[in-house]
């Protein structure tokens, strides 16, 4: 691979970092996973991120166990859910291992939906400046020039 393309899947790697540690803070995290999910099954079908095994999962679902796919994209490592095809072909790596460590990584969450987006072919939603109800704008600094021409003429 050419070192081009070895930055745009590093770029993409920490897009996807950043989208996924955004989701595990985030109210309404659906979007942010699912963009994660997008991204990563886009790279596993183009061969450039690799399954590296399962993991149990932290979090047991209704106190039940459950696997996730752990993924390598770059120097980075992602889980994502498996398919039933993973659990046949993947090998279960037991609990989850400390060592997979991502690299600490600095880029603001509209750069990094900005890169996956790209990347998906997927429109970027422009920012919607939203006018609430409770903003009035200021007058100060404005001059009121009809009453200031009415009342200071000579």
């Amino acid at each position: 691979m050419n070192k081009e393309r070895i930055k745009e899947i590093d770029e993409i790697a920490q897009a996807i970092y950043i989208i996924n540690r955004h989701a595990k803070t985030a109210l309404n995290p659906k979007e942010l996973y699912d963009m994660k999910k997008q991204a990563i099954n886009r790279l596993l079908e183009n061969h450039i991120a690799e399954k590296v095994g399962l993991h149990f999962s932290e979090q047991p679902k209704l106190s039940r166990q459950h696997s996730t796919l752990l993924v390598q994209v770059g120097d980075y490592y992602f889980h994502i859910p498996p398919k039933k095809e993973d659990f046949k072909k993947v090998k279960h790596l037991g609990n989850l291992d400390q060592n997979y460590r991502n690299p600490k990584t600095k880029m603001s969450l509209r750069h990094a939906k900005k890169i996956i987006c790209s990347y998906l072919d997927i429109p970027f939603p422009k920012e919607r400046k939203s006018n609430s109800s409770y903003f009035t704008p200021s007058s100060l600094g404005k001059w009121n020039y009809s009453y200031y021409k009415k009342n200071h003429r000579r």
